[in-house]
């Protein structure tokens, strides 16, 4: 079954979407809310694809390598900008975007 056959790529899918997601949320609540809107919208944006991603491979689609590729190239972006940032949900975000770019990218070899 495909969920079986992709689950850890599933998991690090949805594992960094809701990294993302907190990460966003956490961003609204700093002092400079501007100077975090980058790392915002590279949140959202990655949470957002890291589940179609999931979902493409839990129906086993024959387009879930296309999607986890895009999906590696967005994790990494938004881990790029999460790392400049000292904050502890951007650290722990960039740490599940790289984690999920390596799984997206192993599934789509």
């Amino acid at each position: 079954m495909a969920h079986e056959k992709y689950a850890d790529c599933i998991r690090a899918c949805n594992t960094c979407a809701d990294a993302c997601d907190h990460c966003a949320v956490a961003c609204l609540n700093e002092s400079n809310v501007s100077h975090m809107a980058r790392c915002i919208r590279l949140d959202m944006d990655c949470a957002a694809l890291c589940r179609l991603a999931a979902g493409y491979m839990a129906r086993d689609s024959e387009c879930a390598s296309i999607l986890c590729r895009a999906c590696a190239d967005i994790c990494d972006t938004c881990a790029d900008e999460c790392e400049k940032h000292d904050h502890d949900h951007c650290r722990q975000c960039a740490q599940a975007c790289r984690e999920c770019a390596r799984a997206c990218r192993d599934m789509a070899a």
